[in-house]
C-alpha cells in the first residue's frame, strides 16, 4: 500500500475515533448530553452534502458516499455504546478515593473491541468510495487534507 494512502485511511480513521468519543462526551453547543439521532442525521446530511458539492459527486459516487457515512455512524455507534451517559462512566471510575483500574480497564478494552470490529466494514466504505474518485477529484482530497484546516473547514 502506498504511504500517502496509508496515512490518509489512518488519518480518516483516526478522526473517526477521535470524533466519535467527542461526540460522545461533549455537551454539544446548545443541548446538554450526547446528540440525539435527528441531530446527527441532520449533520450527516450536511457532511455528505458538503463532500459532494465540493467533490462535484455522480449519482454513483454519491451512492458509495453515502455507505461510508452509514459505515462510520455504525461505528460511532459501537463505540459510543449503550451507556446512557458517558461522563457517568468516567465519573464512576474516579468515584472512589482510588482510581478504578479495573473498570477503567473494562471500558477501554469495550471501546477498543468496537473499533477493532466494525473499522475492516468502514475501511472497505472509504476505500470503496476513494477509488471510485477520478484522478482529479482524488487530487482535490488530497490538496483539501493538506491545508491546515482540514477539508471539511468552512470557507
Amino acid at each position: 500500500m502506498k504511504p500517502w494512502i496509508k496515512r490518509t485511511l489512518t488519518g480518516l480513521f483516526g478522526a473517526t475515533i477521535v470524533l466519535g468519543g467527542l461526540t460522545a462526551c461533549s455537551s454539544g453547543h446548545h443541548h446538554r448530553g450526547p446528540m440525539t439521532a435527528e441531530k446527527m442525521s441532520e449533520v450527516r446530511g450536511k457532511v455528505v452534502d458538503r463532500v459532494s458539492s465540493k467533490l462535484d459527486l455522480n449519482d454513483a459516487q454519491k451512492q458509495k458516499l453515502n455507505v461510508l457515512a452509514d459505515k462510520m455512524e455504525a461505528q460511532r455507534t459501537a463505540f459510543v455504546g449503550k451507556a446512557a451517559d458517558p461522563r457517568a462512566e468516567m465519573q464512576a471510575i474516579v468515584s472512589g478515593d482510588k482510581f478504578d483500574r479495573a473498570r477503567a480497564q473494562s471500558l477501554l478494552e469495550e471501546k477498543t473491541r468496537a473499533v477493532q470490529t466494525n473499522s475492516p466494514e468502514v475501511i472497505t466504505a472509504l476505500a470503496d468510495f476513494y477509488d471510485s474518485l477520478n484522478a482529479e477529484q482524488q487530487q482535490k482530497v488530497r490538496d483539501l487534507m493538506q491545508r491546515r484546516k482540514g477539508w471539511m473547514a468552512r470557507g
